[in-house]
């Protein structure tokens, strides 16, 4: 049985909705996780926390109705590479809400620790990695290949300041041993960013997929 090509394009749209509240849900979750870092709020982290089951949820439903869509209308061409690319998408946002968690659970055990001075450095990393997963959505949306390729760009400057808070938080346990514990959790709060790039780049390829057609590594 295949359902009429309208309500088709309709239920294509819904899903391409559905995918940027997801980000969107995604991108909400770091922010906060962010904050709770930046002000020290265990509440806010935990608020993180509970928002998990969020971007979850979408993760099942969107997944449910590729496949519900692929069953009933055989798509080719486009709307197949769109609902191809929106599987593999779902995946890499749902690790970017499991990093923010992980972000919120080290920011908790931050909260009572000497601040590193490297920690400013991870907030610079947080805002260009927001403004990367804000600007996926508008790339997905538009389809705008110039702005999946300023993401890219972005990237570098990620992985640069990870190196640089790295150098850094081992500069700080070298003069003074006792930041060794809270040294290493800053270093796996930029990691964890440093990774959420990394899904971003995923997304951004999927697009440029979606797009042309050419499933290629645009992160090199």
């Amino acid at each position: 049985m295949t359902i009429p090509r309208e309500h088709f394009r309709q239920e294509l749209q819904n899903l391409q909705e559905s995918l940027v509240n997801m980000i969107k849900a995604a991108e909400k979750m770091l922010v906060m996780a962010i904050e709770s870092l930046k002000e020290r709020d265990v509440a806010k982290a935990k608020e993180v926390i509970a928002l998990d089951d969020v971007v979850d949820d979408y993760n099942f439903k969107i997944e449910e109705k590729c496949l519900q869509l692929i069953a009933l209308e055989q798509p080719v061409a486009r709307d197949l590479r769109t609902i191809a690319a929106i599987l593999k998408i779902i995946t890499d946002v749902e690790r970017i809400g499991d990093y923010s968690i992980d972000i919120a659970k080290f920011s908790i055990r931050l909260s009572d620790s000497p601040l590193l001075k490297v920690v400013t450095d991870v907030v610079k990393m947080a805002e260009i990695v927001v403004e990367m997963l804000e600007d996926t959505s508008t790339a997905f949306v538009r389809r705008d290949l110039g702005i999946v390729q300023r993401i890219i760009d972005r990237d570098e400057q990620v992985d640069a300041l990870y190196r640089t808070v790295h150098e850094g938080v081992v500069t700080s346990i070298e003069a003074n041993p006792q930041l060794a514990r809270p040294g290493i959790w800053v270093l796996m709060i930029a990691r964890y960013l440093e990774r959420i790039g990394d899904h971003i780049t995923n997304v951004t390829e999927r697009i440029y997929y979606m797009e042309t057609g050419e499933m290629i590594e645009l992160h090199q």
